[in-house]
């Protein structure tokens, strides 16, 4: 849980062949992009973390992103990663800018994914205040975006009973300035106790802020790195979908019927189904095969057969 994102995701994808077992607000800016208007499809947007190459190699700019999303795969919902723009939390003129582009690309910013804050589950309670504060910069941002959330994670240390009440109170001291903006936080099970679907859905429990939530990720079922022991995926999504304000369809590689092998999306829809949620499913492509661009149209085009569409829905009055 110390890892920064992109160590976590490198050794998510290189464990990927052990398989599923063993592994200021913007007048212009669209309301409430989580609500769904018919709960049978599922509005896909992109992580910009599908992209990570792209923009490491400075192929692809950060402002960018909403139209590349829009002309490229046709997705019009876009889930930003702060580090790509991490200059620019407070700066309202770029963010404004951001927002036309996404108007005239006719996209709507869905959330951003909050990494290199602190830790919300820190043992010292002034880093931990201090990683609260260091949030709330970026709950400014979704807000000025329009989004609905920013996701975010639970580093910690101790037993697990301590490490859950130490986030229980980082993360209830967020969900207090995200309730004054009318946005949400969701957690992402992203490695070690964060893996443990039990674990995370207690935590949400025990915080009972109807302002928190999960992000359940198809693929993010680490428990130890060191061992590379794996959740049971399937149990850790029914356990946290309950909980659920956003979707990761993570993928890494496909056979030749289209299918990603180390997720099986028909039985993960069978549980998002089962439990009721209704929201944004995020493409997330992080494979090594396939280039960028193609992994995520392969991941878009597995959501589409599973019942997700391309049509954005409806703002909400």
């Amino acid at each position: 849980m110390n890892a920064d994102r992109r160590t976590v995701n490198r050794a998510i994808a290189a464990t990927a062949l052990l398989g599923p077992t063993a592994l200021a607000s913007d007048p212009d800016q669209q309301k409430d992009p989580i609500l769904v208007t018919d709960s049978s499809k599922w509005p896909i947007s992109l992580a910009q973390w599908s992209l990570h190459r792209k923009h490491h190699a400075g192929e692809l700019k950060a402002e960018d992103f909403p139209a590349y999303s829009a002309d490229t795969f046709d997705i019009r919902g876009v889930e930003y990663v702060n580090s790509f723009f991490k200059d620019k939390s407070t700066d309202e003129a770029w963010l404004s800018d951001l927002n036309r582009r996404c108007r005239d690309a006719g996209v709507t910013s869905v959330l951003i994914m909050v990494d290199g804050e602190g830790a919300l589950g820190d043992p010292d309670e002034t880093k931990r205040m201090q990683a609260v504060d260091n949030h709330r910069r970026w709950l400014g941002a979704a807000k000025h975006l329009g989004c609905h959330a920013i996701r975010v994670n639970v580093p910690s240390a101790g037993t697990p009973e301590q490490q859950r009440d130490l986030c229980a109170d980082g993360l209830a001291h967020l969900c207090e300035h995200a309730d004054k903006l009318d946005l949400n936080v969701v957690i992402e099970n992203h490695g070690g106790l964060s893996s443990n679907g039990a674990w995370l859905a207690a935590l949400v429990q025990k915080v009972n802020h109807k302002r928190l939530g999960t992000l359940p990720d198809f693929g993010n079922f680490v428990l130890d790195w060191s061992t590379m022991k794996m959740y049971d995926r399937y149990k850790g999504m029914d356990e946290l979908l309950p909980h659920a304000k956003a979707l990761s369809a993570k993928s890494h590689e496909f056979d030749d019927e289209g299918n990603e092998i180390f997720s099986d999306y028909g039985k993960m829809f069978e549980l998002v189904r089962k439990q009721g949620y209704e929201g944004w499913v995020g493409v997330e492509y992080e494979g090594p095969k396939l280039s960028e661009d193609d992994g995520i149209k392969a991941t878009r085009d597995l959501l589409i057969r599973h019942g997700c569409t391309l049509t954005v829905p409806a703002a909400s009055s």
